[in-house]
């Protein structure tokens, strides 16, 4: 892009003092590479702007995911533990069935008189 601003940006060292049309132009040179650096700042700006809210938005992201994740996992923990207290209860139950049938056998062999 070879603009008025950029060629002039190039010219500064060319510039005559001496005359007073040479400062005048001089003057010119250096409020156009103004204009240019005052351009690219703004443009600059912006581009650190949407830097800013890319971040942020991702931050959020990850925070929402991780939030996500943790209440997936407390509820798989939460099932699990379900899962096995009832596990645990059934079993218990077995074990007393067991015992009780055990106990039928020989209640039979005490009331037969053996």
């Amino acid at each position: 892009m070879g603009t008025a601003a950029d060629s002039t940006l190039t010219s500064v060292d060319k510039v005559d003092l001496t005359s007073a049309d040479g400062s005048q132009n001089a003057l010119s040179i250096i409020d156009a590479a103004l204009s240019k650096i005052d351009s690219n700042r703004s443009d600059l700006g912006a581009i650190q702007n949407r830097f800013g809210y890319t971040i942020n938005n991702l931050a959020n992201i990850e925070e929402n995911l991780s939030a996500s994740r943790s209440r997936i996992q407390d509820t798989d923990f939460a099932t699990e533990t379900a899962e096995m207290t009832k596990n645990q209860i059934l079993q218990q139950a077995g074990t007393s069935i067991l015992s009780q049938a055990n106990q039928i056998p020989q209640a039979a062999i005490s009331l037969l008189g053996g």
